[in-house]
């Protein structure tokens, strides 16, 4: 596991999974801004009766060792490596997990009670990325319609698939990047954790597509861990290279947590 903090903070500061590549066309910071309006804040009735996860803490399956990251909990799976970027109050501004040649950046948002938006949030990655010089089209998966696109990166080109799932008051997008962009049976551990993966909403009323807060885990920031200035490394090697997403020296590995059973 890794993890870095860097200067500043905020749901602004931008982070670039695809190394090099034009950040816009990926980080889609119009994602992380909303309507003004806040919801009522009334507690979360109901579940969704999904067979498979991303589950709503309500209704999570339990003897599964996670990773606490605040509002997600990231399940542990062999052969995956968590990398996590944060500022320097521990609050998380990235989360991408590492499985071989492929990477699945994460990002959890509040979504209105009534209906999902992932369909308005595809649509707009997808003009986002269109005015970018990025083509990208719709497919079919198992959470749905997805957006596959194409990137440039200086290692060349570059798969990536955006994953929208809806759940009660709250939006998962997940990315995939490199091979298992293409199939997602190449990479079957990150699949894995996207099918383990549990939100904790909370009840505090938020504005639609607000970031949920995500923090570095207690065992870190209690352990007083130093932390490096670069950014940790967002995508697999096959995108960015070994050298991190800014190009420098890889981040300093950190002794991983013990996940919570």
């Amino acid at each position: 596991m890794i993890f870095s903090r860097k200067g500043g903070s905020g749901r602004h500061a931008k982070s670039d999974p695809r190394g090099s590549a034009d950040r816009e066309s990926f980080d889609l910071d119009d994602l992380d801004d909303g309507p003004d309006a806040a919801e009522d804040g009334e507690p979360r009735t109901g579940k969704s009766n999904r067979i498979e996860g991303p589950y709503d803490i309500s209704e999570a399956p339990e003897g599964i060792a996670q990773l606490d990251l605040g509002s997600l909990k990231v399940p542990a799976v062999e052969g995956v490596e968590v990398r996590v970027q944060a500022d320097n109050d521990g609050k998380i501004q990235q989360i991408v997990l590492v499985s071989e040649d492929s990477a699945l950046q994460l990002g959890v948002f509040a979504a209105p009670r009534s209906e999902g938006i992932w369909g308005e949030v595809r649509a707009e990655i997808r003009k986002q990325l269109f005015t970018d010089g990025v083509a990208a089209e719709e497919a079919e998966g198992d959470y749905g319609t997805e957006l596959r696109a194409r990137v440039r990166t200086p290692e060349g080109l570059t798969d990536i698939r955006f994953v929208g799932v809806d759940g009660p008051r709250w939006l998962v997008r997940a990315v995939f990047q490199g091979p298992a962009a293409v199939d997602p049976e190449v990479a079957p551990p990150l699949l894995e954790c996207l099918r383990n993966l549990v939100v904790d909403r909370g009840n505090e009323a938020m504005p639609v597509r607000e970031p949920l807060p995500l923090h570095l885990p207690k065992e870190v920031t209690e352990g007083g861990e130093a932390a490096q200035a670069e950014p940790a490394a967002a995508g697999a090697s096959g995108a960015n290279g070994a050298n991190g997403a800014d190009g420098g020296a890889p981040p300093r590995r950190r002794p991983s947590p013990r996940p919570r059973k």
